[in-house]
């Protein structure tokens, strides 16, 4: 048999959803890949139990269906400040995890090379090696997470093509300045490099930081690929509903693309999602309250315990600082044995660095109160029970 293609060389499988299946053979609490254990808004409950009796239930249009696009059309311009047309401007995909792969393969030949900060969600350099392009790691430097202005000047001088930024950051909870998104906008018209944005998190931003939509900055909206999705906004992970927002030239690349991986989201959960985007104002200042509460909630207790983690200014990810007491050879050991011992999942945070970075493991804290807490009280003999 002729051997299997050279790129799965370089691929194992997720960490984090391996995390999740040993979590649910041993019954643990499951704070490693990042879903919530509550209902979605009862507005897309209903809805969706609605768009079961009365369809769509065939496909929509490929790109996304009209109705689904005007709402977010409407939604997004208020946000980002530009203007967004929902016949032009926007790709409904299925899930941003679908939105990031479109996107890349539309700007990146073979060998072009794309910029990922370090650390980052393990998907982006998938998408880097699927779309045979060349990643260039910058590191964004613990405890704070900022980058290195002369070293990512240099990224941009080798020639990259694009450049991938998470903000707020997974796993790191790192939100932005207006003024590092200045200097990235600058190297960006300079070395004519396109920038293609995650943006999930972008209502779950915590006081007194804000979100700066990069496609808003100057000289930014025709070369800015934003992406997003519904699943964290609206607590609907597994809709998979995602979208690409971009200049008219993008979007119609985005689509040929599209539409030969995925044919279309799936009809009647866009339908059932406009309850969501058709939401006020409200439903996002409530959103940013529901999650500072929690977050809180969990920092607090890792106070009490004497953990040391990085306080995220955005998303709903802690990362924990364990190397003062992790007796174990690998981060990767010692989350398996947290899973088994304490009950709780963690992701080793080796799984986000391109470094030889071991320090820390990823905890999320998107959960009800009552799961935060039962967490907390098991972590709480997290130090008696490490092996010597």
């Amino acid at each position: 048999m002729h051997k299997l293609a050279d790129r799965l060389d370089h691929f194992s499988d997720s960490i984090i959803r391996r995390m999740t299946r040993i979590a649910n053979q041993y019954d643990a609490i499951n704070l490693s890949q990042g879903f919530p254990d509550f209902d979605p808004p009862p507005e897309l409950i209903t809805a969706l139990k609605q768009t079961a009796d009365s369809g769509p239930h065939q496909y929509e249009v490929t790109w996304g269906s009209a109705e689904f696009r005007q709402l977010l059309a409407k939604k997004q311009q208020k946000l980002m400040n530009i203007a967004v047309d929902p016949n032009e401007n926007i790709l409904v995909t299925c899930g941003s995890t679908e939105a990031m792969m479109c996107a890349v393969m539309t700007v990146c030949n073979p060998k072009d090379k794309v910029i990922i900060f370090s650390p980052f969600y393990e998907n982006y350099g998938a998408d880097a090696i699927l779309s045979d392009a060349t990643p260039i790691y910058v590191p964004l430097i613990p405890p704070t997470f900022e980058f290195n202005k002369e070293q990512l000047r240099q990224a941009f001088a080798q020639g990259a093509k694009a450049l991938i930024l998470c903000n707020p950051s997974n796993p790191c909870g790192k939100v932005f300045t207006r003024q590092e998104l200045e200097y990235i906008s600058e190297l960006a018209i300079e070395f004519d490099t396109y920038i293609i944005t995650d943006e999930v998190y972008e209502h779950i931003v915590y006081e007194p930081y804000q979100h700066l939509y990069l496609a808003s900055f100057p000289g930014m909206k025709e070369r800015t690929i934003t992406c997003s999705s519904l699943s964290k906004t609206y607590s609907i992970t597994g809709w998979r509903l995602g979208h690409i927002i971009a200049d008219k030239a993008i979007i119609d690349g985005c689509k040929m693309i599209h539409d030969f991986l995925t044919v279309g989201a799936a009809a009647p959960l866009q339908k059932a999602a406009c309850a969501g985007l058709a939401f006020n104002e409200n439903y996002y200042h409530q959103l940013t309250k529901t999650y500072s509460q929690k977050r809180q909630l969990f920092l607090d207790g890792l106070d009490k315990l004497g953990l040391t983690y990085y306080p995220p200014q955005g998303a709903y990810y802690v990362l924990v600082d364990i190397s003062a007491f992790n007796p174990f050879a690998t981060d990767l050991e010692f989350c398996e044995w947290l899973i088994k011992e304490i009950g709780v999942a963690a992701v080793p945070g080796s799984a986000f660095f391109k470094e030889p970075e071991y320090r820390y493991i990823r905890f999320h804290f998107a959960k009800k109160e009552s799961t935060l807490l039962a967490a907390l009280g098991k972590l709480s003999k997290l130090k008696e029970k490490l092996p010597c």
